[in-house]
């Protein structure tokens, strides 16, 4: 059995297309939607309202941590624009083509910057989606938990930690812990060039070490300090920045 595992996806639909090439299934761990390529500032939806030297502002503020001049320039440049129907309509035509892309069968969950309430729009009898729910594959049990932990970000799928927890206590023990975050390990969550911790959760940390799966997968974190590390039993790997690599993570068994 091999499945192709892959996370943070912004917009990489020309390449989501060839992700499950030679495999048996994909599993998508989130941020489908591209909102700000802090690698190359024209492509995204906050560029293409505002324009590449807006969001060379934005993209300076957020990583030098100002996040206060960077809210106050987001509130300037949405003055007058209906924010919502906005975003919505720019995530609608992403989400289109990313779904039209994913292979059968596929298994996702959400990412921060995910918005779950259009996904049962787009996914297709071939996409399963999953939050806080499992899913056997080749005789494995997976374990799915979407979204990610509020954080001075304010993206838009953030959740308290009670609630991300609840959701991890639903799974029980599984052979694969799926995550759009990691686990609250701090080599883990630390970005190399966004120079700052992502949020990782405790909850799965601890579910880790209660029911010890065999792997830990997640993304979230794009330039990670260690992208692989042992728990216990537990190997926890961060498939990747998809976006980046263009080239999923490989599971076999």
């Amino acid at each position: 059995m091999r499945v192709h595992v892959v996370s943070d996806v912004h917009g990489a639909a020309d390449a989501l297309a060839r992700a499950g090439d030679g495999a048996d299934a994909l599993i998508c761990l989130g941020d489908l939607v591209l909102f700000l390529d802090y690698a190359d500032h024209s492509r995204g939806i906050f560029p293409d309202l505002f324009g590449t030297r807006n969001a060379d502002r934005m993209v300076a503020l957020r990583t030098a941590r100002r996040f206060e001049e960077a809210r106050a320039l987001d509130e300037e440049l949405w003055a007058g624009l209906d924010r919502r129907s906005t975003l919505e309509s720019a995530v609608r035509r992403q989400y289109a083509e990313l779904f039209a892309a994913f292979p059968t069968p596929t298994y996702a969950t959400y990412g921060n910057v995910d918005i779950p309430a259009l996904w049962p729009e787009y996914a297709g009898p071939g996409t399963t989606v999953l939050d806080g729910a499992t899913a056997e594959i080749g005789g494995r049990v997976f374990g799915f938990v979407g979204g990610g932990l509020r954080s001075r970000m304010r993206t838009p799928f953030e959740i308290g930690d009670e609630e991300y927890a609840a959701k991890v206590a639903a799974l029980g023990p599984v052979d694969v812990l799926c995550s759009h975050i990691p686990p609250a390990v701090p080599e883990l969550c630390y970005d190399t060039v966004a120079r700052r911790f992502e949020r990782g959760s405790r909850a799965l940390l601890d579910a880790i070490r209660a029911t010890r799966p065999k792997y830990a997968l997640f993304g979230h974190v794009h330039q990670p300090l260690v992208s692989r590390t042992r728990i216990g039993r537990t190997e926890c790997v961060n498939v990747g920045h998809f976006n980046s690599t263009r080239t999923p993570w490989a599971l076999e068994w």
